[in-house]
Formats: C-alpha cells, sequence, structure tokens
C-alpha cells in the first residue's frame, strides 16, 4: 500500500486508541462503581491488567498479519470464515450501540448550555442523531482528515481529566483525610463479576488501532506500541481519577450525580469551573463518536476485501472511504438512538450499554482463539479467553443470548458472499 493509503503513524494510531477508549464512559463511570465501594475499587485492579493483556495479544496478532485487512480478517483467516464472520458482525452492532450512547451522551453534556437540546426525548434523539450525521460527513472526506480531527479532540478532552488528576494528587498531600472520612461500601465478592463487567466497558476501545491496521504505517511496529502505550496510560488515569473521585466524597452523592466528574469540579472551585468540565465532557464524546465512526466503516470494509462480506459493502469512493458501510453504520445508530423518543419505551441507554458491551466482548474471545490457532502467544491468549469469557457471564444472562443472536443475523450475508470461496491465506 501507498503512504496515502497508510495515513496513521504512531502518534496518529495512538491517538486512536487513547480517543476510542476516552469517551463517554469516564465521565459517568464513577457514578456507576460509586455504590459498590471498595468492589469497584478492586475491579479495575483486574480490568486494566485484563485489558493490557488482550491488548498485547491482539497487536501480536495483527504484527503476525501485517498485511491483512484488519483484525476480523484475521479471525477469519485462524478461525475460518464463518467465525470470523460472525465475531465481526457481532462487533459491528456492538459499534453501532456504542455510538449512539456517546452521541446521546455528548447530547447531554452540552445542554449544560443549550437546555433546549434536552427539553424533550424527542430533541435528545434528534440532537443526537444530527451529531452522528454531522462526524459521518467529515469521515467521508478521508481518513486523513479524521485522523487530524482525532489528535485534536484527544489532546482537548486529556486537559480537563488532568485537571482533575491535579486536584487529587493536592488533595493527597494537604488533605489525605479526606479519602477516609468517608463510609464506604466493603468488599463484596458476590458482586465483583457484575462490577467487573461495568468497570471493563468503559475500556473499550482499545483494538481501535488493530482493526484500522490497513490504515497505519508499519503496522507490525506501531500497531502494537500504539495499543499498549494508549491502553496503560487511559487504565492509569481511569484508577486516579474514578477511585479518587469515589473516595474523596460521600458514597451516596457520586451515585446520585448524572455527571460525576463535573461535580467534582464544581465541589471544589465552584459552578464556573464545573460548566467547563461539562464542555470538556461534551468534546470528550464528540471525538470518540468521531473515532468510532471511523471504525464502523473500517471493520465491514476489511471484512469486504477478505472476501467474509458481500463486497458491495466495501465500496469505496475515489478517496478510500467505505460509503456504503459508512451509510448503513450510521442508520443504525440513529435508529438506536431514535428509539428512545418513542412514548412508553423506557431503559433504552442500560439496553444500549449491555448490548455493547457483550458484542463487543465476543471479537476478544475470538481473537484470542484465532491466536491460539496460529500459535501466537498460546498461553497469554488461553488467559485472553478466559478473561473474555468472564467479562461476557458478568454482562447478564440477557444481554449474553442476545448477543448470540444478533450474530446468527448474519449468517445470510456468509451465504452471499463473492462465490462463497475460502478465504485466501495470508502471508505469514
Amino acid at each position: 500500500m501507498t503512504t496515502q493509503s497508510r495515513p496513521f503513524g504512531f502518534w496518529t494510531a495512538t491517538a486512536l486508541v487513547v480517543g476510542g477508549m476516552i469517551g463517554s464512559g469516564i465521565f459517568v463511570q464513577p457514578a456507576q462503581l460509586a455504590p459498590f465501594g471498595w468492589t469497584g475499587a478492586a475491579a479495575w485492579l483486574v480490568a486494566i491488567p485484563g485489558a493490557l493483556l488482550l491488548a498485547y495479544v491482539l497487536s501480536r496478532l495483527t504484527a503476525a498479519r501485517p498485511d491483512a485487512t484488519g483484525t476480523i480478517a484475521i479471525v477469519a483467516e485462524g478461525l475460518g470464515p464463518l467465525p470470523g464472520l460472525l465475531v465481526g458482525w457481532s462487533y459491528w452492532v456492538g459499534i453501532c450501540s456504542a455510538n449512539a450512547i456517546i452521541a446521546l451522551t455528548a447530547v447531554r453534556y452540552g445542554a449544560a448550555f443549550f437546555p433546549a437540546l434536552t427539553a424533550t426525548p424527542l430533541a435528545t434523539a434528534m440532537a443526537a442523531t444530527a451529531l452522528i450525521w454531522a462526524l459521518t460527513a467529515l469521515n467521508f472526506g478521508g481518513a486523513k482528515g479524521a485522523g487530524r480531527f482525532q489528535v485534536l479532540t484527544t489532546v482537548l478532552k486529556l486537559l480537563p481529566l488532568v485537571a482533575v488528576a491535579a486536584i487529587l494528587a493536592g488533595l493527597s498531600v494537604v488533605d489525605p483525610a479526606r479519602f477516609s472520612a468517608n463510609p464506604h461500601t466493603p468488599f463484596d465478592a458476590g458482586k465483583f463479576t457484575m462490577v467487573l463487567t461495568l468497570a471493563f466497558f468503559p475500556l473499550v476501545g482499545f483494538e481501535c488501532a488493530s482493526l484500522a491496521a490497513e490504515r497505519v504505517r508499519d503496522p507490525a511496529r506501531n500497531v502494537l506500541r500504539a495499543t499498549l502505550v494508549g491502553t496503560l496510560l487511559t487504565g492509569i488515569l481511569y484508577i486516579i481519577l474514578c477511585n479518587g473521585i469515589v473516595l474523596a466524597l460521600p458514597e451516596a452523592m457520586v451515585a446520585a450525580s448524572d455527571a460525576p466528574i463535573a461535580m467534582f469540579v464544581e465541589n471544589f472551585w465552584g459552578r464556573g469551573a464545573g460548566l467547563v468540565i461539562a464542555a470538556f465532557a461534551s468534546i470528550a464524546a464528540i471525538g470518540c463518536l468521531n473515532g468510532w465512526v471511523l471504525m464502523q466503516g473500517e471493520l465491514p470494509l476489511g471484512m469486504a476485501r477478505a472476501g467474509i462480506i458481500p463486497a458491495v459493502l466495501g465500496r469505496t469512493t475515489d478517496r478510500d472511504v467505505p460509503i456504503i458501510a459508512m451509510l448503513l453504520s450510521s442508520t443504525v445508530a440513529s435508529l438506536l438512538v431514535l428509539s428512545g423518543a418513542i412514548p412508553g419505551i423506557t431503559d433504552v441507554l442500560t439496553f444500549m450499554l449491555q448490548l455493547t458491551t457483550a458484542a463487543t466482548v465476543w471479537f476478544y474471545f475470538g481473537a484470542c482463539a484465532a491466536a491460539l490457532a496460529f500459535g501466537i502467544v498460546r498461553p497469554l491468549a488461553v488467559v485472553g479467553m478466559a478473561f473474555s469469557a468472564w467479562v461476557l457471564w458478568g454482562s447478564g444472562m440477557e444481554a449474553l443470548l442476545l448477543s448470540i443472536a444478533l450474530m446468527l443475523t448474519a449468517l445470510p450475508l456468509y451465504w452471499l458472499r463473492s462465490g462463497r470461496r475460502p478465504l485466501t491465506k495470508q502471508p505469514a
């Protein structure tokens, strides 16, 4: 491939990883984990090493097949076209669902400045849908422009998170007793699996560089470095922010907040500072959405080029943009968003959160299984499969069964793929 068709260097690939991970999750995660007290704190100590392990396996898998059109194609090569299709389709569903969640989060934080955005459920849904299509239009300009926007938004959204980390560091020096002043729920082993799944959700996205390996220069080197560096930095930041906020304030206060990070800053620096954080939270969500809009096109593109799905879904513009796949993906995400405005339907966000987690974890499981089949870091691949199964179980039986049902909707694509021929093996 030419340099133009591989526009992402190490730093852009790292920004893609960090941008994919830091989105809406970290800005609501303290409230989700606060009710579980020390169980939530312990969950991070397992979730982050688990994410690093999976990231390493995925990166080694990508490095071993630098000419492949993405990790899904490698999974299909190792396990067969049908397992590759099912895993890839499940992950694609997860991306569409995640984009719906992220767009809604961006709009709700933006409502701190423009209340009309969330005046009614329909207004919220329309604003989120408009945001999805605005970033889809940006990605129509090509991966290079979308990558530059990703770098910019990643830098901007890191600033408030680093500021919160600085506040926590200052408290640890001048008022360390604050972190033990409020009682917190003791560790509960019976709830650990479920809490682990909650803690793992905001870590999803470390695979972005592996999925877009076709766009990365020198993927055998840069994908591995970008994935591990981005995952480690983001994980450390999450531990500091989430545990620090939960321990520094009363548990009930954090759990009741819709915007816990903004609430934390407002508690120490006033209303104005809280609004600044709300603005950056919206920027964070928009930047994350941009990265995932790119991924929602790149994933079907790689699958189509590998012969896993019909070639029509891989049709591109003169700027190598997978136009049909991107239009289909944004349409599905928009329908999920708009479903939340239908009267009588409740807990749409909860449904999409469960769907995203379950659908995504199947991809990690499949990637580890492919690494095992290829003989790549086999001991770590086995541990990665076990960890993925653990997180999937923690998402609940309803989400597990739903993810399987959605996988099976891809079966018609298997029979429609070009010539129904087996995949051509990639060179080792």
